[in-house]
């Protein structure tokens, strides 16, 4: 009787694991939707400024930042309780955003001023203020902090900003309407998705000079319905998952050779893209089908598709 005891009392003692969560971007019902990762069963929603876009964590993972472009503020969930907590000022209309690798400092695109603003999280006071090219959208900021990287538009330029100066140090300039980045595990590339090209553009990081290119070519698709917008790399490097937009697709990509090895029909419009922490699993956001695919990377097969609110953006995952 006496080690039974003591054996429920270690039991109790353990820690119980927590499931992750899943955030998900809603455009159209400015809402932030959370899901349990396992079951997919929708946890909470989380009520935001107007038009909830992009979704950071802070490097701790206790604290969740969302984009508001039309209320042009960053929202601050609390990632324990799934409740706003705080605000953020970084600009007007801000697009998409970075932490600073000690988490101090964002780096934000705000796409109406056409500027790059650096905010001190803590403060909030603004850092920096890089004028940049129309409509800047897609954000990197290299691990050693020391380079942020950020997309124009409607300039096809990626401009390329030094933090310790504030200062742009080199303008490439890329396909039509450059939107996203991926930055190979080396560190060596940057990957550039160009929307109405229908193309990367790979950059050398050391020389800022396009280095090559891949064309996306789904079966059944006019070029111009093929619109690659969001990517990520596997960790180790070898996989890319870019989004294809209008042509309802994701492509896999295979870095060392930069070839296509195949694509996969998702839902409508497929925009926002995550991995799972052990990357056996992939979720993508479809703007016009209003729904979060769950992919397989194994078998590369949607799973599952569940509703996730109006015009889905991006999701995040928590685990």
């Amino acid at each position: 009787m006496k080690n039974t005891l003591i054996a429920l009392a270690l039991v109790t003692a353990l820690p119980v694991a927590q499931a992750g969560k899943l955030y998900v971007s809603g455009e159209k019902d400015n809402v932030v939707t959370v899901f349990d990762s396992a079951s997919l069963k929708v946890l909470s929603k989380v009520k935001t400024g107007d038009k909830p876009r992009e979704l950071v964590f802070s490097p701790d993972g206790k604290k969740l930042y969302v984009a508001c472009g039309e209320g042009s503020r960053i929202d601050i969930i609390d990632t324990a309780t799934d409740k706003v907590v705080g605000k953020l000022n970084v600009g007007e209309d801000p697009e998409r955003f970075v932490f600073s690798p000690d988490g101090k400092t964002v780096w934000a695109t705000l796409e109406e001023d056409g500027l790059v603003s650096a905010t001190d999280v803590a403060s909030g006071k603004r850092l920096a203020e890089v004028p940049v090219g129309e409509e800047p959208e897609g954000i990197l900021m290299t691990p050693d902090g020391k380079t942020v990287y950020a997309t124009s538009e409607v300039a096809n330029t990626v401009h390329v900003i030094d933090v310790a100066t504030k200062a742009i140090k080199a303008n490439i300039s890329v396909g039509n309407r450059p939107r996203r980045f991926a930055l190979t595990a080396d560190g060596a590339q940057l990957w550039v998705s160009n929307e109405l090209s229908g193309t990367l553009s790979i950059i050398d990081t050391k020389t800022n000079a396009v280095i090559g290119e891949i064309k996306f070519e789904p079966k059944g698709f006019r070029a111009e319905d093929i619109t690659p917008v969001g990517i990520l790399m596997t960790r180790d490097g070898s996989t890319a998952y870019v989004t294809m937009g209008s042509a309802n697709h994701i492509a896999k990509v295979d870095v060392k050779s930069r070839t296509v090895k195949g694509y996969l029909l998702t839902g409508g419009r497929p925009w926002g893209i995550a991995l799972s922490k052990d990357e056996k699993t992939l979720y993508v956001t479809n703007g016009q089908s209003d729904d979060m695919a769950v992919i397989d990377t194994a078998d590369f097969k949607v799973t599952k598709a569940v509703p996730a609110g109006r015009v889905p953006y991006t999701v995040g995952v928590l685990e």
